[in-house]
């Protein structure tokens, strides 16, 4: 049959036809309409999922971190009860003996400031190197400028003998991370001496070449066990975990403020304190002197 004998449709069967058709296209966008709703309201159930489970992780890692921590516990072996690792010539650390310390044996602070603070353990020893000891705290920039004055100098002088170098990492500064991380660094520093001595000057080094900034988490756990392995220590991640060298710094922080200790770095050359105002070398020289 040729077009011009097919059937032609009438007005209103040509506007029924219309209808249908707009019809089926209007219910093809309303399923569409439909479907597109669904998957972003799916979209928005998994990301409330995704943030409340990532807000559930940041809350319980920031509640462990900041877990009440004993009062008594060990000291690491190559630490000293007054949280105290002591540096020699090349990697060498002195040995010390288990121990246990605990909050109880602390003293009270003074009533008022003392003018001149005694360091215990620190007074000079005949016959020996010159002691110099040094109160830090990883988070703390003035201490991380203080290595970067004088680190290879002290590193030179222990190397020749000259000094012993003992380092008293401290947690002064928790405040100064959502953390604890002074104390976590500290913590993580301990496990390294506890198993890997040789090995606790470049994790040292290591902490304060990548210094956090103050106000924030931290270096994690996590990151500081991948550190020890970095420096070729032994494998700490259980004894980060269990936050086994806590109490020690806990302790050593609590004397360090009992004998008078404000701040960090605090530094005494054979016992005298070091006022910051003159050139350290020179100071440590002069007692390097005076023992002929």
């Amino acid at each position: 049959m040729s077009p011009a004998n097919e059937q032609r449709l009438s007005k209103a069967e040509r506007t029924a036809q219309a209808r249908e058709k707009a019809r089926a296209i209007r219910e093809e966008q309303l399923k569409k309409d439909k479907r597109n709703k669904l998957l972003v309201g799916w979209g928005i159930v998994v990301a409330v999922v995704v943030i409340i489970a990532l807000v559930a992780f940041v809350v319980i890692g920031q509640a462990q971190n900041n877990a009440p921590i004993a009062d008594q516990g060990p000291t690491p072996a190559n630490g000293n009860v007054h949280g105290g690792v002591t540096l020699l010539a090349n990697s060498e650390v002195v040995k010390s003996e288990p121990a246990s310390v605990n909050v109880a044996d602390v003293p009270s602070p003074a009533a008022t400031p003392p003018a001149t603070v005694t360091v215990p353990g620190g007074e000079a020893e005949a016959g020996k190197p010159v002691k110099v000891i040094a109160y830090i705290d990883f988070i703390c920039p003035v201490c991380k400028r203080f290595e970067t004055t004088y680190g290879e100098s002290l590193t030179n002088l222990r190397n020749e003998g000259k000094i012993s170098l003992e380092y008293r990492p401290l947690g002064f500064l928790d405040r100064q991370s959502t953390t604890n991380y002074s104390s976590r660094a500290a913590n993580a520093a301990a496990c390294v001496v506890n198993s890997s001595p040789e090995k606790y000057a470049d994790f040292f080094n290591l902490l304060f070449e990548r210094q956090p900034a103050e106000g924030g988490a931290g270096i994690s756990d996590n990151d500081l066990k991948k550190m020890a392995t970095e420096v070729g220590a032994a494998n700490i991640d259980t004894c980060v975990d269990s936050k086994q060298f806590r109490p020690w710094v806990k302790v050593a922080t609590q004397e360090a403020a009992a004998v008078g200790i404000t701040g960090t770095p605090t530094v005494f050359i054979d016992g005298k304190q070091w006022d910051g105002s003159t050139d350290l070398n020179a100071e440590i020289q002069t007692a390097v002197d005076a023992k002929g």
